[in-house]
């Protein structure tokens, strides 16, 4: 096997996040699915952003994000994601550079414009999600580069961008060139309703084999397995994921790499301000660790030390020295 030219390449959702601060009341008003995220089309997403206080637009997506927390840490990634020649375009496609992840797919003409993710973040720093998903679901098959994909470490896949048919087979193609080049394959969850509709193929991946990283939150366990608990949804996939993380909110996280087990506390703050991005960073952090051949806990630790930096500031993109940060708590 040839020494990898990237630790982490990454297909997702290229979404700039446009984030407002949003009473309860705003909340209720737009009949909005408070803490959740929901899929809106160009009609709406129009509507609620004409509703928004003062906003700001930062480069977002699930995958997008996690490699941004990869590179802080001094990873070296790839992204492959579908914007369109627009401005919002050309903003994404400069943040994500600009914090040295490689990013080559062309911009695509016309419309759809660049996805955008709408996000009223309330009081309490719930985020409550609108995404207008835009050119992101066009990303073709022909857009990937599968040699791009056989040079690197790990292939990291956003289950966001299972839905539409196109970024879905490309996601199919960058599997078969992974495992053709012995690399590894993680895959994050990213959401109950995105199981709802594609468990079937979540679940077929898994028992064919070709996923080695699986990140969920609590809650997409139980939708994918069925299970009541959290050690129930575990030893569902027993045997099946040799690598398996689970994310439990302030209560910590819990993996099984190859039969070995490892939980940590969630990493305490002040305050949380807003929990935009939180699971992104988690994976971010444990990938890291993985790369370098971390034992088990050190990976979870990163992650919940990089989760709890998102979450005591406004958007899902590291504000302080990520790296300086993990030296300091880690030792």
């Amino acid at each position: 096997m040839t020494k990898p030219r990237y630790d982490v390449i990454a297909i997702g959702n290229a979404i700039v996040d446009v984030m407002s601060p949003a009473s309860d009341e705003l909340i209720e008003e737009l009949q909005l699915n408070r803490g959740g995220m929901t899929l809106v089309d160009a009609e709406r997403a129009k509507e609620l952003y004409d509703a928004m206080g003062p906003a700001r637009e930062i480069s977002g997506g699930s995958a997008a994000n996690t490699l941004a927390g990869l590179s802080a840490l001094g990873a070296q990634c790839a992204f492959i994601g579908q914007v369109a020649d627009d401005q919002l375009g050309e903003v994404f496609a400069h943040d994500i550079r600009a914090v040295g992840i490689d990013f080559d797919v062309a911009p695509r003409e016309g419309n759809p414009p660049t996805a955008r993710c709408l996000i009223f973040v309330t009081p309490d720093a719930q985020r409550t999600m609108n995404t207008f998903l835009g050119a992101s679901q066009f990303l073709p098959p022909s857009a990937l580069d599968a040699e791009a994909v056989a040079a690197a470490r790990v292939l990291y896949l956003e289950g966001y961008l299972w839905d539409p048919e196109e970024p879905r087979a490309a996601m199919r193609r960058a599997i078969e060139a992974a495992r053709a080049a012995g690399r590894e394959v993680a895959f994050t969850l990213s959401e109950v309703f995105v199981i709802d509709r594609h468990g079937d193929d979540f679940r077929a991946l898994i028992e064919d084999g070709l996923i080695d990283i699986l990140f969920a939150n609590h809650l997409e366990l139980f939708a994918l397995t069925g299970a009541d608990t959290i050690e129930d949804g575990i030893a569902a996939l027993h045997g099946k994921v040799p690598t398996l993380v689970v994310t439990r909110s302030a209560d910590g996280a819990v993996a099984i790499r190859n039969g070995e087990r490892a939980e940590v506390d969630a990493e305490p703050i002040d305050e949380v301000v807003d929990t935009t991005g939180a699971g992104d960073l988690f994976a971010a952090g444990f990938l890291y660790g993985h790369v370098n051949g971390e034992p088990l806990e050190r990976c979870l630790r990163r992650g919940a030390i990089a989760a709890a930096e998102i979450i005591s500031h406004y958007g899902a993109r590291t504000e302080v020295d990520l790296r300086a940060l993990m030296d300091e708590k880690l030792g």
